[in-house]
């Protein structure tokens, strides 16, 4: 995943907004007894195409979750968003996850469930109809819609990499 994301962004100026995506208690056996602990993953965004995602593991409910959001400052990415919604649509899956995402009009809302709107509202997109298939894991399906969100590219993108106009991408 780490290798995919092209489109580092500094974090020196942006207006960051977190959401907590789900929260795992985990426990770990030994052999004075169990011993519990929690994972949380959370989302960080400025609404306006940039994203990034971190997994925080405390002890406590609040330290996972300051956790879980320094990490994801540490790994955001710029997402390409046209009027609202996202240029194409787009086919994902990370571990048993499966996502597909598809433009939609404006008005429409953000049609998606659980981690996946998470995804997108933080993102900035406004105007999508998403689909989970799948596993239902949060960390699985919150990898999956960034994956699928980091492989969206732009006309203008496309133009400069094939090296041509603009116009030429859409005429052929």
């Amino acid at each position: 995943m780490a290798d995919t994301i092209i489109n580092k962004v500094r974090t020196t100026d942006i207006e960051l907004k977190d959401r907590l995506v789900g929260i795992n208690r985990v426990t770990k056996v030994t052999k004075g007894g169990r011993t519990f602990s929690f994972s949380a993953v959370v989302v960080v965004g400025d609404e306006n195409g940039i994203i990034g995602w971190g997994k925080g593991k405390a002890s406590e409910v609040t330290t996972a979750i300051a956790k879980g959001i320094e990490t994801a400052k540490k790994n955001l990415i710029k997402v390409p968003i046209l009027n609202g919604t996202i240029p194409h649509e787009q086919l994902a899956h990370y571990g048993g996850a499966r996502v597909f995402i598809k433009p939609a009009s404006q008005g429409t809302g953000v049609k998606a469930g659980g981690a996946m709107r998470a995804v997108l509202e933080s993102a900035g997109v406004t105007d999508v109809l998403a689909k989970s298939k799948g596993s239902s894991n949060d960390h699985n399906l919150v990898k999956a819609t960034i994956k699928a969100l980091v492989e969206l590219r732009d006309a203008n993108t496309v133009a400069d990499h094939r090296g041509v106009s603009i116009d030429k991408v859409f005429n052929g």
